[in-house]
Parts: C-alpha cells; structure tokens; sequence
C-alpha cells in the first residue's frame, strides 16, 4: 500500500536494494555484515556503509541532495538479495521516504544495544578518532557529546522509529539485542536470514572479523588525519578493492604506530547513566509500545 504523501509515479519499478542493515552505530554491526557476506544469496554493499540514500553520511556528515541512484546501484555487484549496511540511515529523517520510494518491499534488520553503553562506546569512538575535533566541535566530555544531537539520536529510538512505521508495516523489521548476536550467534544469524526470506545458510560464526572494538581502536595522530582523509577522497568502489587483501589479512593501516596512538581508556560509571536517564528511559518505554521489543531489561539498569 501507497504511502498517502508519496505517488505509485515515484515509485521505482524494480528494487535497486532488498535490505537494509538499518543501524545502529556500535551495535555489532561490522561484525554482522561480514558474517553475512559469506552467504552467496546475498550481495552485501561494498563498502559496507556505501552512505548514499540517507542525508546522514556518518556520524557528522549531512548532504541534502537526492541520491544518485546510477552510482548507488554500483555499490552491489553479483546476484542476490542486496544489502546496504548504511547504520546511520536509522535516524536520518528523509531515509524512509527515500527507501519506500525505492523499494516498498524492502526488508530490515536493526540492532540495538542497551542505548548508554551504545553511545559511550560511540562518543568514544569518535573521541579516538578527533572527528569532533574536525568537525568544529569538542566532546572531550561525555556530557558535551550527550548534549549534540549527533550521538544522542542514535540512543533515543522511538521517533525515528515512528518515522520508519509510517512508510513500512512492522513484520518488515527485525530488531536483534546485539548481547543476543554474542551469545547466540547461530540463532540470530537463521533468524536474519529467514527474515530476508533466504533459505537457511550455515554461516561460520566463530570467523575472526573487525568488529572495531575499542580495544582495538587507536587515537590517530595528526599525521593519522591527513591520511585518513586522504583515503576518503579514493571514490568508494575503489577503496574497497584496496581494503579487501587488508580485511582478509585482519590487518589496520590505522593501527601503524606513526598514524596513531593508544585510545581512550575511560570507563562506563553511573554518572553516564544519570546523564542519559531523562531522555532515554521515557524512550525506551514509548520504544517497546510502538514496536514490542522489550526494553524492560535496559530500563531496569537506570534504578
């Protein structure tokens, strides 16, 4: 059925993409997307996070434009059920119109993480990174990051939830605990691809993967920066042919001593919580009554 603001006339005639791994940021996702690349039903976006349909392009990146869908269709190559592995689309406002107007059949899988220890994670990340920094802003404390909407949106999900239910019924989506994808790696994985209406597969699980972890992750030096933009400006077909050898090698240029340094070593406390608790525990609440996912357990952590 027709969403009533968009017309069948804006409506592609074939699917350019069939799924979407929808989000979230520091939820197991890398992890997630190289597993399912082992199926050869399914053609995963390379790179993983081609960024092209969402405004979002990454955790400050923004772009208005329509999407170039020539340029978008390159990003899959081979046969199979296509997926884009964009996170960031979750909480882009224009994604899901663009999406539906794409492919109205599309299907979903979101992971979440308890929405604290996500952004913790995610403010770290980019802390380690100096993204902050580059991008005319200063997270240096866990408080300034909360406070830009840039990382708190991606922990506060009911609205762009409700956003993603106004174009596409719920049976579309598939909400995965990332705790689940670490204890229950081979459950989540059948359950995954039954929702893409794939038959089974017998992914290996236990395959070693960047999962980008921050105990893996280094601070980049200055040195580090240039180069990583530098590498930016390789167009995105390109870039992943160059990565492809290092991935499969577990290899990280970024991890060479004169791009970067050891990371953050800062921990989770209380005081993260009761930074977070007003926004996220109503959140989580109206998060559960829209979409059935129990959050109850997440909500129990604030007390």
């Amino acid at each position: 059925m027709i969403s009533p603001d968009i017309s069948k006339e804006d409506v592609e005639e074939g699917p350019l993409v069939d799924g979407f791994l929808l989000g979230l940021p520091k939820c197991g996702t890398t992890w997630l997307a190289n597993i399912l690349s082992q199926n050869p039903s399914i053609a995963f976006s390379e790179p993983k996070e081609p960024n092209m349909i969402a405004t979002h392009r990454g955790t400050f990146g923004r772009a208005l434009e329509e999407p170039d869908l020539e340029e978008y269709g390159k990003v899959f190559s081979g046969g199979g059920f296509r997926v884009d592995g964009s996170v960031h689309a979750f909480s882009c406002p224009l994604a899901p119109k663009r999406v539906f107007s794409i492919n109205p059949e599309s299907r979903f899988v979101i992971c979440l993480r308890e929405p604290v220890q996500r952004a913790f994670s995610h403010w770290k990340m980019v802390k380690d990174n100096r993204k902050d920094l580059r991008h005319g802003c200063d997270w240096s404390e866990f408080k300034a990051g909360w406070g830009d909407s840039r990382l708190r949106d991606d922990s506060l999900w009911s609205e762009s939830m409700n956003r993603w239910l106004k174009y596409f019924d719920i049976g579309r989506f598939l909400l995965i605990d990332s705790e689940r994808m670490k204890t229950m790696p081979n459950s989540a994985l059948k359950e995954i691809t039954l929702h893409f209406g794939l038959p089974e597969y017998r992914y290996d699980a236990q395959e070693k993967v960047d999962a980008n972890t921050s105990r893996r992750r280094r601070s980049l030096t200055s040195i580090g920066g240039v180069f990583k933009g530098a590498i930016g400006l390789i167009p995105n077909g390109a870039r992943a042919l160059l990565a492809r050898p290092l991935q499969k090698r577990q290899l990280n240029i970024y991890n060479l001593p004169i791009i970067s340094v050891k990371g953050d070593s800062s921990e989770l406390t209380g005081e993260h919580y009761n930074t977070c608790k007003a926004d996220v525990v109503p959140d989580l609440v109206e998060f559960e009554r829209i979409t059935g996912f129990s959050t109850a357990h997440w909500v129990d952590a604030f007390d």
